[in-house]
């Protein structure tokens, strides 16, 4: 796993970025790489850590709950929580795994 920052104040957040990843993958695919986010949370996240699912490639990162509500204003405490990323039109959007 790269240390890549990842910049989220320029991203609007908005409430299609699910469906357009099950469209473009079907429900299975998509529910796979939010599980592997997820994973990624359990193996080497924290209470003040958030995983990422990058829309585009289906990439995976960790980025921080405090930098998240600094930069866009949301604020996600809770459990089994996926942060969507489109990067590419800046945007983002708050899933709740359940």
């Amino acid at each position: 796993m790269s240390d890549v920052p990842i910049a989220f104040a320029g991203c609007t957040p908005v409430n299609h970025l699910w469906p357009q990843l099950v469209e473009r993958l079907g429900m299975d695919k998509s529910k796979r790489a939010v599980r592997q986010a997820l994973d990624l949370q359990g193996m080497q996240g924290h209470a003040a850590t958030l995983p990422v699912l990058l829309v585009e490639t289906c990439g995976v990162a960790l980025a921080s709950t405090e930098l998240l509500r600094h930069q866009t204003g949301l604020a996600c405490h809770g459990e089994r929580m996926v942060l969507l990323l489109n990067r590419r039109e800046e945007e983002v959007q708050l899933l709740q795994q359940f």
